[in-house]
């Protein structure tokens, strides 16, 4: 059995694999960050919310792309926190979500891809590996397009009175959220990614309104202007885009590539069951 892994901030896409069937499980847990979690905090979510769906299931395989997997300094609490809940591995391949990304958006064909889900980043892949990458800053210092950035912006804009009258009187009604509740969760409390990228439904239910167009796509053209731009592929590869935020406000993102003179590629909710194509077929 392998188990292919698609995790961001939010949550973890799992897909438990038969290699002699080809009979998929769909699995799905909280997100994991290894520059936020350790592998036993980890390893505790995994016996909860992973292992009861396994049942009796051999394990030998495990495909993991994350957040926060930036290279081996922090890989290995994800492997390890793997390996203490399933003994019985062989193999333990834990790469970025960007690679992940690439490889569902593109396969082995060259492109630039960007995720916009809870974060937001973007890379050039040469139909192997990352050529070219930015500095991601994460979400206080950048993020700029993604749930959480989308999110603080609102709620900042509902704190300083500059929503639309409709829409001030609709997010009170529907959050009644106060400064002290909004501090703590922004200052004190762990994931303010998570928690601002939480307001993003209330966006995408006045997803025609001009506030929200106009919030949403600005957002994303600063995305692209400030990281897809700058690659020298921009002028001649198609961009892809993978997440629920690309997913859900496709239109928007697509306004907002044409704006950038920008080519637009695939756009994929979720990569998982791309990568069991990938690896199946790799």
């Amino acid at each position: 059995m392998h188990l292919i892994a698609d995790s961001g901030s939010t949550k973890t896409d799992w897909r438990l694999v038969d290699t002699n069937t080809g009979y998929s499980l769909a699995i799905q847990t909280d997100g994991f960050n290894p520059y936020y979690q350790d592998a036993q905090q980890i390893a505790a979510t995994l016996q909860t919310q992973l292992l009861p769906h396994l049942k009796q299931a051999i394990v030998k395989t495990v495909f993991y792309y994350g957040t926060g997997c930036t290279g081996p300094s922090v890989n290995y609490i994800i492997a390890d926190a793997l390996q203490a809940v399933l003994p019985g591995l062989q193999l333990v391949e834990v790469n970025s979500d960007m690679l992940g990304a690439a490889r569902a958006a593109m396969g082995q064909q060259a492109g630039i891809v960007c995720i916009l889900g809870t974060g937001a980043n973007a890379c050039c892949y040469d139909g192997t590996t990352i050529s070219r990458g930015i500095q991601s800053l994460g979400f206080w210092l950048g993020d700029e397009g993604s749930g959480g950035y989308l999110g603080k912006t609102l709620v900042r804009d509902f704190f300083q009175e500059r929503l639309p009258a409709e829409l001030q009187a609709a997010f009170q009604k529907q959050y009644a959220l106060d400064r002290a509740t909004l501090l703590e969760n922004a200052y004190q409390k762990p994931f303010p990614n998570r928690y601002f990228a939480s307001f993003t439904p209330f966006l995408f239910a006045h997803l025609t309104h001009p506030y929200v167009v106009k919030l949403v796509t600005d957002a994303f053209a600063l995305f692209l202007t400030t990281y897809v731009c700058r690659f020298p592929e921009a002028d001649q590869w198609p961009v892809h885009f993978v997440g629920s935020i690309a997913y859900y406000f496709s239109d928007s993102l697509q306004q907002a590539v044409e704006q950038t003179g920008l080519t637009m590629g695939h756009i994929i909710k979720a990569p998982v069951d791309e990568l069991v194509d990938f690896h199946k077929n790799g």
